[in-house]
């Protein structure tokens, strides 16, 4: 998932020592700049990271980020860990492929200059039967409805079953 916005602090990082060896996390928390703005905290695991990364307070990013919870005491807690953080500029209009771009009077993209399947034309199943309604064919008539029949009669309390008799086997 990614999520764009100004990086508006930074936590001190944490580190310490497991079976693996030493480790480093840091938190961050961006601001989105919706109608109604959005924060998200994140963490960064990993010195590499942090150091490619250089995130610094005020500066406009994009996250890429996965989420994951964990128990613990019976308790859940999500965790939101970036992968990628990219510097990112708002004024900038985003990229749009080539092939979706307008092209000029008389000429069509690329993907739209030839058939879908060249040479090729649809084949009948095996061993199917004709279509019902040939191309072209008119459909047929939808039937007359057929005159409405009488309400059924309310059951009377004689008709009910008695008490732990019933006809369906549901233990409600």
């Amino acid at each position: 998932m990614d999520l764009q916005g100004k990086v508006i602090a930074v936590v001190p990082p944490r580190n310490g020592v497991s079976a693996r060896g030493e480790w480093v996390a840091q938190d961050f928390v961006i601001e989105t700049h919706d109608t109604f703005p959005r924060k998200m905290v994140f963490s960064v695991f990993g010195a590499d990271r942090l150091q490619r990364f250089n995130i610094q307070l005020g500066q406009e990013v994009m996250v890429s980020f996965d989420i994951d919870a964990h128990e613990y005491n019976g308790r859940w807690f999500n965790s939101i860990r970036a992968f990628d953080v990219r510097p990112f500029d708002p004024t900038q209009q985003p990229v749009q492929p080539q092939a979706y771009m307008a092209q000029p009077a008389g000429q069509q993209p690329p993907f739209a200059q030839q058939a879908p399947f060249p040479n090729s034309a649809p084949a009948p199943f095996p061993n199917s039967a004709p279509a019902p309604f040939p191309n072209n064919a008119p459909a047929p008539a939808a039937p007359q409805a057929a005159a409405p029949q009488p309400a059924a009669p309310a059951p009377t309390p004689a008709d009910a079953p008695a008490a732990g008799d019933s006809t369906d086997d549901l233990p409600f």
